[in-house]
């Protein structure tokens, strides 16, 4: 038991310096050079400076947001694929980002977001998200009873309808509108409102605790619903509340930053690989190790060909979709 603490205590230890290594290279990554050993003396200097500025109102707020949303869409994916008992599950399998999408598509074509410009399209994100997950749990739960395989086919075929409702919104809309919802859709950590970043930090970090109380749960879920009930688990509670405490944290994700694809899928497949599969250890390190790939990504996003930046979603696809094949390929997926 010792030896087991100490091998989580390493991994945690190891996924929180990436986290932090990350961090101080998108601080001290960009088109203005801030070396790592100006960091803090520019910040203890105050507001004045050009350099704090670019670190408070630029950096700093992008790091928190990549915490936020990199570590809440990897979280979902644990829970998730724990839930399911399938290692292809991922976030946006249950349709939430199409719904996400659609609401998003919505606000622009209407004109709502130049009205309220840093309210309306998180807003209408996570209203669309949300009105896909509530009718996918209200179909499949019938009589007190969660049918998994009814929420992953529903859900699919909820997202293929919602993409398919957007395609048709990008082909009536106008230029302007189109290059707004297209670069929503690929994702993106620039959002300069505080208030919208700490209600995500907020939401994601108490998703966090709420899910480790259901570590346990999740443990006996992998050995089948039957062994579960056996060991004196409550699964319809726990289905129950894992499917929201999932959908809470992607609808919220996809508001504020987009569709991200591969962090909810990629990342639980390697943390696997370090951890094993007990989901005390897996679901915070999950969260820590997918919030610093997310920042990571970012930095390579805004600074692989600057001045021009490229949507967070693109890096994370071509790297994640690469990290997971190499996967399959050396048979670490079960």
């Amino acid at each position: 038991m010792k030896k087991t603490i100490l091998n989580w205590q390493s991994s945690i230890i190891i996924s929180a310096g990436f986290l932090l290594a990350a961090s101080l290279y998108s601080l001290s990554s960009g088109s203005a050079d801030i070396t790592l050993k100006d960091i803090i003396p520019t910040l203890l200097k105050g507001s004045g400076t050009p350099e704090f500025s670019i670190l408070f109102n630029i950096r700093i707020p992008r790091i928190m947001l990549g915490f936020a949303v990199g570590g809440s869409l990897s979280l979902a994916g644990v829970i998730l694929q724990g839930m399911f008992r399938n290692p292809l599950v991922e976030p946006y399998t249950l349709g939430i980002s199409g719904g996400a999408a659609l609401g998003v598509a919505l606000c622009i074509i209407l004109g709502l977001h130049r009205i309220f410009p840093d309210l309306a399209m998180p807003l209408f994100g996570f209203i669309g998200a949300f009105a896909v997950a509530l009718p996918i749990s209200l179909i499949n739960i019938r009589k007190g009873a969660v049918k998994t395989e009814g929420l992953l086919l529903t859900g699919v075929m909820i997202s293929y309808i919602s993409s398919s409702i957007v395609t048709l919104i990008l082909a009536i809309s106008r230029t302007e509108d189109l290059q707004g919802i297209i670069f929503w859709i690929m994702g993106s950590l620039e959002e300069p409102s505080w208030p919208l970043i700490s209600i995500v930090l907020f939401i994601s970090l108490t998703c966090l605790i709420l899910s480790y109380v259901f570590s346990l749960d999740l443990n006996a879920l992998a050995l089948g619903e039957e062994e579960a009930i056996h060991l004196g688990i409550n699964v319809e509670r726990a289905k129950k509340m894992l499917f929201l405490i999932a959908s809470v944290l992607t609808g919220v994700s996809v508001s504020i930053a987009g569709i991200i694809g591969f962090v909810g899928l990629v990342v639980p497949h390697f943390v696997r690989m370090l951890a094993g599969y007990d989901h005390r250890v897996l679901l915070v390190m999950s969260f820590l190790t997918g919030a610093g790939f997310l920042i990571f990504c970012d930095t390579l996003a805004r600074t692989i060909i600057s001045p021009v930046e490229l949507p967070v979603g693109v890096i994370t696809g071509i790297l994640g979709g690469s990290l997971f094949v190499y996967a399959l390929s050396k048979r670490f997926l079960r």
